[in-house]
């Protein structure tokens, strides 16, 4: 026997292989399970693009509605604008018409106005005349009643049917386009005159200065015309009644009155009887 026979030894005892493989073995799944546990939570990650991805399709709706409610309001904003400019162009029609219409008002007004200032003058100036007792004028009106007065006596029938209507006419007033009764201008007094004895005349006077024969102031008769101005643009007419004397509608402040002819000599005269 070995002296050494009995000594114990102090190494450590191996390990059965199969206990070195079952180790090895349960190392190797830990990490494998680690692996898996990591490959687990890096596909948990890994999805949260996916599930905002799956939220794409909301949005792209929302988005779809936003802009055709954007088209919708865009387009009632064209219409908006569209009447707003017809009704601004109905208004600018509108004020043009109103503007012409009165321009053309103010233009009837100024004729209108010119002519009676011309009148006016006309018979101003005749006043002067008569005042001024114009030998020239005394003639004329002398010559003019000698004439009327033997018309005048022997007016019968037709004429004095005529003088007898436009005597009874005067005091009334004068009122432009006036034909009676109550009130006449002086081409309404004439036309409404010679309708009592049947004949029509025009209704203005410069038509009635050429109603009928062109006769001389100094060879009238009963229920000649008389007229003021240059014929076919005579501005006043009345009627000659005898005995140097006319019956006119004048104006606005004298109204219808019987005068002299010295009062304001007539231009020319017609007869249409």
């Amino acid at each position: 026997m070995s002296p050494n026979a009995h000594i114990t030894s102090h190494r450590k005892p191996r390990r059965p292989a199969t206990q070195s493989w079952v180790v090895r073995t349960g190392v190797a799944g830990g990490v494998l399970s680690t692996l898996a546990v990591a490959g687990t939570a890096s596909a948990t990650t890994s999805e949260k693009p996916t599930e905002a991805t799956m939220e794409m399709p909301a949005f792209n709706a929302a988005l779809s509605t936003s802009i055709a409610q954007s088209a919708v309001a865009t387009q009632q904003t064209a219409v908006d604008y569209q009447v707003r400019a017809q009704v601004e162009e109905a208004l600018d029609q509108a004020k043009a018409d109103a503007k012409k219409a009165k321009e053309e008002a103010e233009r009837k007004a100024e004729a209108e106005r010119k002519a009676k200032e011309k009148r006016e003058a006309d018979e101003a100036r005749a006043s002067r005349t008569s005042d001024r007792g114009s030998l020239g004028t005394k003639s004329t009106s002398a010559s003019g009643s000698e004439a009327g007065s033997s018309s005048s006596s022997t007016a019968t029938g037709s004429s004095a049917s005529l003088v007898n209507f436009l005597r009874a006419q005067v005091g009334k007033a004068y009122v432009m386009g006036s034909t009676g009764p109550s009130s006449y201008d002086c081409s309404g007094l004439v036309m409404a005159a010679y309708s009592q004895i049947g004949i029509d005349l025009p209704r203005v006077s410069q038509d009635q200065s050429t109603a009928g024969t062109q006769v001389s102031t100094s060879n009238l008769k009963v229920g000649d015309i008389l007229y003021w101005g240059s014929a076919g643009s005579a501005y006043h007419v009345a009627v000659y009644i005898g005995g140097g004397k006319f019956i006119g509608a004048q104006n606005p402040s004298t109204g219808i009155v019987e005068r002299d002819m010295s009062y304001s000599p007539p231009t020319g005269a017609v007869r249409v009887m």
